[in-house]
């Protein structure tokens, strides 16, 4: 197939460091790229790919200190995607909405992939008005807000099996990874450790956005002697990060569409002790890939049942539920029922314009979605 991945310009694809969304479209380009596709990808200019790669933007605007309106690069690259749109197969947008007015109307089958939260009162009426727009959810639980959609599928995010190494050794210390953000709970990490004995390791990005919340909440907590602030790592440390410890804290304190992390920490044999929200359910296997909590006296005693879960069995669920060959399988049979339901929509136009062509006696006109 001819397919269109547009990718969020704020990160490379794959990102340098933190970044969920932009790490997903990248397994799923490459990998689509492997079994054959024809790819192009729409992302910042110093993405990496195999894929044909049309830049939106010179580099990731989180890096180009010269950017003041990213929505300008937004758009254009929007456009860019407009002016070629006839050269594929389907579109797959991972832009949240910001695409729906144009692509109800350019003709050519699409979906998109909505990554973040959709709980937000603002959104509502948008998606109330394009009900028409294909939706993928990345877990049932992310559905809730708009059940009345169009949701077309729910495909659990993948990754490549050989990117991080599993290690069946139990590890030393507790760790937490993510942003340091409000609903991530990192203050609640602390006090399990604290509870259990067990040193942990925070390796965590601060966004702006976030820096006073960090600042306020969070940096005070770090001068405790059990906990040992890294910082935000990139890919090449995060496997040694996740596969030495005992297991991934993931204390969330909201409905988290999917959480990335999870399945990086199960990918390296390592159990994910994980509160009950969002999510959660749909990814841990409880007792088996790790435990699912709700309170901090439960998180402390999971841990002290570490022991308990198998590491051999962490990485075997992550090798049975949740590669990058099982999401791009799942992604491309959507592909293809969406492309052949435009297919038969075209095709049932074109016969009942010639119809009414014919007995009108004039010439249809050709069709051109694209300069």
């Amino acid at each position: 197939m001819r397919i269109a991945q547009v990718a969020p310009l704020i990160e490379s694809v794959p990102p340098s460091a933190y970044g969920g969304t932009e790490r997903v479209v990248s397994y799923l380009t490459e990998e689509l790229v492997r079994q054959g596709h024809e790819v192009t990808l729409f992302a910042s200019g110093d993405s990496r790919t195999s894929a044909r790669l049309i830049a939106g933007a010179p580099r990731a605007l989180r890096l180009d200190e010269t950017v003041v309106d990213p929505i300008a690069h937004g758009t254009l690259e929007v456009e860019r995607v407009a002016g070629m749109a006839d050269q594929f197969d389907i579109i797959h947008w991972h832009l949240d909405y910001f695409h729906f007015p144009l692509s109800r109307r350019l003709g050519v089958p699409y979906l998109t992939t909505l990554h973040g939260r959709l709980d937000l009162p603002d959104i509502q009426p948008l998606y109330a008005e394009f009900t028409d727009a294909p939706l993928i959810s990345i877990s049932n639980d992310q559905r809730a807000p708009l059940p009345d959609v169009n949701w077309v599928g729910t495909i659990h995010h993948g990754m490549p099996a050989d990117e991080l190494t599993p290690r069946y050794e139990p590890g030393q210390y507790l760790a937490f990874l993510g942003r340091m953000s409000p609903e991530k709970r990192a203050d609640r990490a602390i006090e399990v450790a604290r509870r259990a004995g067990i040193p942990l390791k925070i390796a965590a990005k601060v966004d702006e956005a976030d820096r006073d919340y960090f600042e306020e909440h969070i940096e005070p907590l770090l001068e405790a002697d059990h906990v040992d602030f890294i910082g935000e790592i990139g890919p090449a440390d995060k496997g040694d990060f996740l596969g030495h410890a005992a297991a991934l804290l993931f204390p969330i304190d909201w409905s988290e569409p999917f959480g990335l992390v999870m399945i990086e920490a199960m990918a390296c044999g390592t159990p994910v002790i994980a509160y009950r929200s969002g999510s959660v359910p749909e990814v841990i296997a409880d007792g088996v890939s790790g435990y699912i909590v709700e309170t901090i006296d439960e998180s402390v005693d999971a841990v002290m049942r570490l022991h308990e879960i198998s590491r051999e069995g962490c990485r075997a669920s992550f090798e049975e539920r949740f590669t990058v060959e099982r999401m791009a399988r799942d992604y491309v049979a959507v592909y293809e029922r969406l492309a052949g339901e435009g297919a038969s929509r075209r095709s049932s136009f074109s016969v009942d314009a010639a119809d009414v062509g014919d007995s009108l006696h004039i010439q249809q006109p050709v069709e051109s979605r694209g300069p």
